[in-house]
């Protein structure tokens, strides 16, 4: 298989999970956290690739390590899980650009970690992405109903005799695992680009909850082979591109969103005139 049909394949299976942990980080308010833990799982990679092991398996036991310190700051008195995201983005970039600018000589270039390249991308990390994939969705078929009951109705999940702690735990297991590998094809800073706004784009567009996904996965995929394309037609940075077509998706929807809610109105306005009319008219 050639460098460019692995990206292509590894960019499919990244718009297929922005249906899955993409949907439950909009559904659930958790963008930031999955920007900070994008950011903050850098030096993991600098570590690893100072040590001449697997960047991936850097970024995930350092995303694990990040996710239980989020934890704990969350519960101290007076904070919350936002402000816990900010120290740990503040902490892991810090220290991953500390770690890099202290070793010139690292293995990997830093903008490899800092912004991925899709066309870089390897065999075991397509895998990676396939087996969190098939992971998210086994999840979700488990602990799906659960997951959005807690999510829409968390008072009446309480009253009804669930405990949060392990819907949280695998929504957080989901959202995390998703992160990391998207890592070698996007980077820290773009990762959460093709799994966010494919997501949010789709919640403007879809007519119900459910079509959120479906919708999601689609658009994940199309802004992801479109970045592709427009990085091999006009050689420029793969990982860029696709964060601008993502972001370019997101608009779009916004735009289409905005002329669809008018044109209810005015239907609904002409709906009402025309009632007032005829009851006019019948008096």
């Amino acid at each position: 298989m050639s460098y460019l049909e692995l990206a292509a394949l590894e960019l499919v299976l990244l718009g297929l999970l922005a249906g899955v942990a993409g949907s439950l980080i909009v559904f659930r308010g958790r963008s930031f956290f999955a920007v900070a833990l994008s950011h903050a799982t850098f030096p993991g990679g600098v570590i690893f690739a100072l040590a001449g092991w697997n960047l991936l398996i850097g970024q995930a036991v350092f995303a694990a390590l990040l996710v239980l310190l989020m934890g704990v700051l969350a519960r101290v008195k007076g904070q919350g899980g936002q402000v816990s995201s900010g120290i740990v983005l503040a902490f892991g970039f810090a220290l991953g650009a500390l770690l890099s600018s202290a070793n010139p000589g690292l293995g990997v270039p830093v903008d490899a970690l800092l912004v991925g390249s899709p066309l870089g991308v390897s065999v075991s990390d397509v895998a990676a992405t396939a087996g969190v994939l098939l992971a998210s969705l086994v999840a979700l078929a488990v602990f799906g109903r659960r997951i959005l009951f807690h999510t829409f109705d968390p008072a009446g999940f309480t009253a009804a005799g669930f405990r949060a702690g392990p819907v949280e735990l695998v929504v957080v297991g989901i959202i995390a695992a998703s992160v990391v590998v998207a890592m070698p094809a996007v980077g820290a800073i773009l990762g959460v680009a093709i799994l966010i706004a494919p997501a949010a784009a789709a919640r403007l567009l879809a007519p119900t909850i459910a079509w959120v996904p479906p919708i999601a996965a689609a658009l994940g995929v199309a802004s992801g082979l479109a970045g592709l394309w427009a990085s091999r037609s006009l050689d420029i940075a793969a990982g860029g591109a696709i964060g601008l077509a993502a972001t370019a998706c997101y608009v779009l929807a916004l735009g289409v969103s905005v002329v669809i809610r008018r044109i209810r109105a005015v239907s609904a306005n002409v709906g009402v005139n025309s009632h007032a009319a005829a009851i006019t008219g019948g008096e």
